[in-house]
């Protein structure tokens, strides 16, 4: 009982001490943020930082994670096995749409954008652990589809990323230049996807 208190108190900890530390980032920019700032907030201790994150970096690549493992989680429950296809693309678009442009996910793309342009590694390693993870997840659906024969796609990863850049759009420019997202609703989406499931031969 003990054992499972303390490991709920430690996680409870965590989740403060990152939402300190992300709420800091988006609004004084990373590079301004120091890690007293976050203890300061988050009512924590350095040394309770220092070994839950390692360093400053280690709590940027924390919230970045977070965000990515709440991202997939809200569209997991689509991938069911018996779901039709067309469908699935069709809600995954209106999800993915929706979490990238919330307020939220805006603010976190821009500081990425910012910190990738001086921590390249940064900039690789949230395009590995972020971006082709949700590729990575429809590549394996793509070929799951084309194996039953509800879809024809030859080159799942690439199919997955295009799929991504249709339903994004021109959405990462107009982060990285401050603009608000542009409204798009379920009809301007299914609109763009027409051509992607009618070359991909994808059964509704």
């Amino acid at each position: 009982m003990n054992d499972r208190r303390d490991t709920t108190r430690r996680e409870d900890r965590r989740q403060a001490i990152l939402d300190a530390a992300e709420s800091l980032f988006l609004e004084q920019g990373y590079e301004r943020v120091s890690v007293n700032a976050i203890v300061q907030r988050s009512g924590g201790s350095l040394a309770t930082v220092y070994d839950l994150f390692g360093n400053k970096h280690g709590l940027l690549y924390a919230v970045v994670d977070r965000a990515r493992d709440e991202g997939l989680k809200d569209v997991e429950d689509i991938y069911a096995e018996d779901a039709r296809p067309g469908a699935v693309l069709r809600e995954l678009a209106l999800r993915y749409h929706a979490f990238t442009t919330a307020p939220r996910s805006l603010a976190l793309m821009r500081l990425v954008i910012a910190q990738s342009l001086t921590d390249p590694e940064f900039g690789q390693r949230f395009n590995h652990e972020v971006h082709l993870q949700f590729v990575a997840r429809l590549a394996e659906a793509f070929r799951r589809w084309t194996a039953a024969g509800k879809a024809r796609i030859d080159r799942p990863q690439e199919a997955a990323d295009l799929y991504f850049a249709i339903v994004l759009c021109d959405g990462p420019i107009r982060a990285l230049l401050g603009l608000p997202p542009e409204e798009t609703n379920g009809d301007a989406l299914n609109w763009r996807l027409a051509p992607f499931l009618e070359y991909y031969r994808i059964a509704e």
